[in-house]
């Protein structure tokens, strides 16, 4: 502790500079802090934000955090809303303030200077894109106006371009309001974080539940009507007409401060910041949406917009200010998302995200559990994929799909991983357990076992999309009714129990490739086939997977 008080200016409020503002004065009572924000609220939550505009949560209120005087009784904390910080003075260790509604400016020195502009939504510069009815979603005040816009015009429908986090919840949420919805996106999927074959689960259900999907093709521009509606002109030369439009194509870390102070960028654009939060000016540190971190499982550089890590760093940059050894150890990039009932939640490496940073020591298992135990009233599937390093087991990330217990099953799978966890501690982890909770078995240590015995070459696996030979049997052990509902065409068909009666009709010598509806029997089958001499792999996920992947 320094003999006289720390001046520490926070420029951005929310997750990452409220985080540093407490957490700085419960580590030093004598700090002068001084917290900044453009913005009129300090600390909301803006995740709440689709869902005060879907009237789930009816006050705005609610959705304030903590505010000025909260602030300063609570904490003594100085805190200035509506005042931009435009310009900084890394010789003097001054930064000059504008007071955004009277334009007066005035300089405030610092001994420590916390960054935290966030981010701000991408505004493509397409034709039209300042038509009135189009809308991004950053704070509160964003969410007044697309609620007084839908309200004043009794609008029906609404067109989100991108098909991400944000645009999804705001489908919902428009849903729940009785408009009618079309997500246009140019990926040829919906959550770009997720491998396709999982997101296809997503775009089924929004599907079901009278979403418009408009995937693989981008938007080209934006038509006003005679009478105020909105027409969205898509590359493909298709045409959606909307009351209102909402822009979720992405966030673009807010940089223009720090690049004209001259301090360093990282190759995706975002602040540069060491394991410490600290910029390439001793003085200066930055957390939040606006900074560039570690991926924790590639390795690459990432740009990271949620508020748990936001959180965090905020939390290490006080420390660092005060004296302390905190370090920040990288992103894995947990995260859940609700769609109409829906849970998509996933955690570390995507299977796309490997192979963007050249890694191939990596294989991925799916399987298809019950949220709990199944004689138990209202089990619900969940669609899980795990991927882990082939070499060792260790885990490299999972996605999850499901109407119920996909978040805590996600969790587990993180916090196992930050532990350096393999497959094998999964297989082992001892879960909490009562029929209407889970199974003597989760779905935790099911994916555990499954990849266990992938490496043990217990089972040896294959997937749908592989390239077939001229040797190729696909060996399907369902049941006759089974496969009259759904078939492969050119497969053979011989149920699991009367397996072991026809292992003669099978070529010794082939490529069999085994499946069953989710992938228990397919194992079983495998197994039996694999201790009576004959090569055969099970199709990981079942027809389940097959319906996604091919």
């Amino acid at each position: 502790m320094s003999d006289y008080p720390k001046k520490v200016v926070i420029v951005g409020g929310v997750a990452g500079g409220a985080s540093c503002a407490a957490r700085l004065r419960r580590l030093d009572e004598r700090a002068e802090i001084t917290l900044v924000d453009r913005g009129p609220h300090v600390s909301f939550a803006n995740c709440g934000l689709p869902y005060y505009v879907g009237g789930v949560i009816e006050k705005e209120q609610s959705l304030l955090i903590a505010d000025a005087a909260l602030f300063h009784d609570r904490f003594r904390i100085a805190v200035k809303t509506h005042t931009e910080v435009v310009s900084i003075d890394r010789e003097k260790c001054e930064v000059e303030l504008r007071d955004v509604k009277t334009g007066d400016t005035r300089r405030q020195s610092y001994d420590a200077l916390v960054l935290s502009p966030g981010a701000s939504p991408v505004r493509p510069p397409l034709a039209g894109i300042d038509l009135p009815g189009i809308f991004t979603l950053r704070g509160i005040p964003d969410s007044r106006e697309i609620k007084s816009w839908i309200q004043a015009r009794q609008a029906r429908r609404a067109v989100i371009v991108g098909g991400g986090f944000i645009g999804l919840e705001m489908a919902e949420n428009l849903t729940h309001l009785g408009l009618k919805v079309t997500v246009v996106e140019m990926l040829d999927q919906v959550m770009p974080p997720f491998d396709p074959e999982m997101a296809a689960y997503v775009a089924d259900h929004l599907r079901q539940r009278g979403v418009t999907l408009a995937l693989g093709d981008g938007v080209a521009g934006f038509k006003k009507n005679a009478d105020g509606s909105l027409v969205v002109e898509t590359k493909s030369g298709a045409e959606h007409g909307a009351d209102l439009v909402i822009l979720s194509i992405g966030v673009r870390p807010e940089t223009s401060l720090a690049k004209a102070a001259g301090l360093e960028l990282g190759p995706r654009g975002g602040i540069k910041v060491d394991d410490q939060m600290r910029t390439s000016d001793p003085r200066i540190w930055a957390v939040g949406d606006a900074v560039e971190v570690r991926d924790w499982i590639t390795g690459q550089d990432a740009l990271i917009p949620l508020a748990g890590p936001a959180n965090r760093q905020g939390r290490i940059a006080a420390d660092v200010i005060c004296g302390r050894d905190s370090r920040f150890r990288g992103v894995q990039g947990t995260a859940i998302c609700g769609v109409m009932g829906l849970m998509a939640a996933s955690t570390g490496a995507s299977e796309k995200s490997l192979k963007r940073a050249g890694l191939t020591d990596y294989e991925k298992i799916y399987l298809h559990p019950g949220s709990h135990a199944a004689y138990y009233p209202g089990a619900k599937r969940m669609h899980l994929k795990l991927l882990f390093r082939r070499s060792d087991g260790r885990i490299l990330g999972a996605q999850a799909v499901g109407e119920d217990g996909v978040d805590k099953r996600i969790d587990v799978i993180a916090m196992a991983m930050q532990m350096q966890g393999t497959v094998y501690d999964l297989e082992e982890a001892e879960l909490c357990y009562a029929p209407q909770f889970g199974g003597a078995k989760d779905p935790v240590n099911f994916a555990g076992m499954i990849a266990a015995d992938v490496r043990r070459d217990d089972m040896p696996l294959v997937h749908w999309n592989e390239p077939v030979t001229e040797h190729t049997v696909f060996l399907d052990v369902r049941d006759p009714d089974e496969v009259v509902a759904e078939n492969v065409q050119g497969s053979v068909n011989i149920p699991l129990k009367d397996l072991r009666d026809k292992i003669a009709t099978l070529p010794p010598q082939g490529d069999i490739r085994v499946y069953c509806a989710v992938g228990q029997r397919g194992y079983l089958a495998t197994r039996l086939l694999k201790q009576r001499g004959i090569r055969a792999r099970n199709i990981s996920g079942g027809m389940a997977m097959r319906r996604v992947v091919t």
